[in-house]
């Protein structure tokens, strides 16, 4: 009997090993097409393991990686995508997308040219995206904007952003699963990020700044599917918060769902909609949960809730027909009857042909939101506006270390901290899955001091000129703090510094040899420009040579101090208050007209009362001298009887000092 089934057996065992050689993407491609990602990409992988990829199966992969966040593995394969001949020209684009999102910018650049010329209907937006790669690297030339710190403690292997401050501690959401219950795990899992659905959480900071163990927060805000992110009113009375709904498909052509994690149906039959409800608190739970009067899941999405300080206007995100772009940012104004108007489109100043999302203000009412498409380092990138409702300013890139090549989102701030600009924000940047962790901020500058530091050489015969003064100690410190920033003039005399608008910086630039210069510097709050510029002249301290004061000027034999003479004076008194250890000899002089004598009295009268205005701004008479020259001592050869031109003479008529 062994004799006549041995070869049956051995025919079925060849069979049998032959068939599970013989590695299909069937599976992988049902789990694909039904959205769930996670699991299609640990399919693919197996099968792609074992065999080469044909160009489908590796798209399918690329996309997989690119929708659920994973951008390293995506630019891998999106590689080996554009390079079969045949692939889809739109993979080139992706490529590009995930090169950009990995910080790889010169790369990202030649691919997005490459897909300009592929499609030249999409030439202006992919050109536009190269510009975007060019400006990526300027702002990472700029000085860093913030501290950025992990919140480890509370951060899990999963996703976790969104926070809100609330109490002594955030609200956040989260896809690491729990429940109210007791249950461990009991939230259902998402098929496209094999998670489970994100729910709302809250973590108690201790006055050590560390945090307790993040828990589930009310079950009446958690429902059986994806809940948050959230936000609070000023007086944390009523939330607002983001809820998830599975809808039928009514057409194939759906608008995306305004959000980085969710964005396309759940099965083929549905679809993903966003809403926003209400909840009011009661003591340490909530109730009373409403739905926004403007939901419309039917249709289109409505999520990501912000409130206005006076909490009078509530913004938020939506892909609803009639907008600028992909999501766009809308708002609703409060009604006297505690109802809420018609939504509003936020105007093309903040919404572009890109993803517009998650809105937040500051106590000051300036608007933070996060963009796929205004110029930034990839993916979202957090941006600031001044104004309200429909009117906005230009949208400025708040610059690393906030954002990063990844995805930067979800920035919130503390209510009554000493410093307004200290809060949290949300980022994948340190995932190697593509989920998000929170962080801690602190803003360091939203505009740039450019300082300029320059020696003054004294020329024979002619004006002093200024030339670049390199390796100046600079200081810069805001009033009223001591919290200095210390920094040294570059080979061109420069240093750029990060400031913060509408504050005031003393700023102080010393070097071995030369005189200590200082200034206080107030940067503007109004102009759009982010740059304040400031220039300090450096002279030698080495005792008698004489330093030309510009631009002290007199009325025709008078010596009083006109308004024009005190500003270059007050730059004087500066400087003897800079430097207290320093005497000089204050001088003036006076062209050849009128007479000797005639002009060595006025001379002695403007010396006189220069010294007097320093006196009167503070500085000790023993420290000063005076002393009136005439023409005695011409710089140029105008003297008597010699016609020279005005400039001329009026570079004989100068006020001078020396160090004693």
């Amino acid at each position: 009997m062994l004799k006549i089934y041995k070869p049956v057996l051995l025919s079925l065992l060849a069979g049998s090993l032959a068939f599970t050689g013989c590695q299909t993407t069937h599976k992988a491609d049902r789990l694909y097409e039904n959205y769930d990602y996670a699991l299609a990409i640990e399919e693919y992988q197996e099968v792609f393991a074992k065999k080469e990829p044909g160009l489908k199966g590796a798209q399918r992969l690329a996309d997989a990686y690119r929708l659920t966040g994973r951008t390293a593995e995506a630019e891998q394969w999106y590689a080996k995508v554009v390079a079969m001949p045949e692939a889809d020209p739109i993979n080139t684009y992706y490529y590009a997308e995930a090169l950009r999102s990995n910080g790889k910018y010169f790369e990202a650049k030649t691919q997005y040219q490459n897909y300009a010329m592929k499609v030249p209907a999409e030439a202006a937006k992919a050109n536009a995206k190269a510009q975007a790669s060019d400006a990526a690297l300027k702002l990472l030339e700029e000085p860093p904007t913030a501290i950025v710190v992990n919140e480890v403690q509370i951060n899990s292997g999963n996703a976790d952003f969104s926070p809100t401050v609330y109490d002594n501690g955030i609200l956040f959401t989260s896809d690491r699963g729990g429940s109210t219950s007791g249950k461990d795990n009991e939230a259902g899992t998402y098929g496209w990020t094999g998670r489970p659905y994100l729910q709302i959480f809250y973590a108690q900071r201790n006055q050590d700044s560390t945090w307790q163990m993040p828990t589930l927060a009310s079950a009446t805000l958690n429902s059986a599917y994806h809940d948050g992110p959230a936000v609070l009113d000023s007086a944390n009375t009523t939330l607002f918060f983001t809820r998830t709904k599975m809808v039928k498909k009514k057409q194939e052509n759906l608008n995306t769902d305004p959000t980085s994690w969710v964005q396309n149906p759940l099965s083929n039959n549905y679809v993903n909609r966003l809403e926003i409800f209400t909840a009011r608190r009661e003591g340490s739970t909530w109730a009373d949960v409403k739905p926004f009067a403007h939901n419309k899941v039917e249709e289109y999405s409505v999520g990501h809730p912000a409130l206005s300080p006076d909490g009078q206007v509530l913004y938020f995100v939506s892909d609803k027909p009639g907008g600028l772009g992909e999501t766009d940012i809308y708002y609703s104004e409060l009604q006297p009857d505690g109802s809420w108007g018609q939504p509003v489109n936020a105007g093309s100043a903040i919404n572009t042909a890109g993803k517009e999302m998650f809105p937040a203000f500051d106590q000051a009412g300036n608007l933070y939101f996060s963009s796929d498409t205004h110029p930034g380092f990839g993916g979202l990138d957090v941006f600031k506006a001044k104004g309200n409702r429909a009117n906005w300013s230009r949208p400025e890139n708040l610059r690393a270390p906030v954002n990063s090549p990844k995805d930067d989102f979800g920035m919130v701030f503390m209510r009554g901290a000493a410093n307004a600009q200290v809060g949290y924000l949300s980022s994948n940047r340190d995932s190697n899955n593509g989920t998000d962790d929170i962080y801690s901020f602190k803003l360091l500058s939203n505009a740039i001091l450019h300082v300029t530091t320059l020696e003054r050489v004294q020329v024979k015969g002619k004006r002093s000129i200024n030339q670049p003064l390199a390796d100046v100690r600079l200081k810069l410190t805001p009033q009223n703090t001591q919290d200095s920033t210390v920094a040294f003039s570059d080979r061109n005399g420069e240093y750029k510094f990060g400031v913060m608008k509408g504050n005031s910086y003393d700023l102080i630039g010393e070097k071995f040899g030369y005189l200590t210069q200082s200034a206080l510097v107030a940067i503007d709050t109004v102009k759009l420009a982010d740059t304040t510029r400031v220039t300090l002249i450096f002279d030698k301290s080495q005792k008698e040579q004489s330093i030309a004061l510009e631009n002290i000027y007199y009325d025709l034999d008078k010596w009083n101090i006109r308004p024009d003479a005190a500003t270059e004076l007050d730059k004087l008194v500066r400087t003897l208050k800079d430097n207290p250890s320093i005497k000089i000899e204050l001088s003036a002089h006076t062209d050849s007209r009128e007479g000797h004598g005639y002009n060595q009295v006025l001379s002695e009268r403007r010396a006189q009362s220069a010294v007097e205005y320093l006196v009167s701004k503070g500085i000790a008479r023993n420290r000063l001298t005076w002393r009136g020259y005439g023409e005695t001592m011409l710089k140029n050869r105008c003297a008597d009887g010699v016609e020279c031109t005005e400039d001329e003479h009026q570079l004989n008529r100068r006020t001078e000092f020396k160090i004693k």
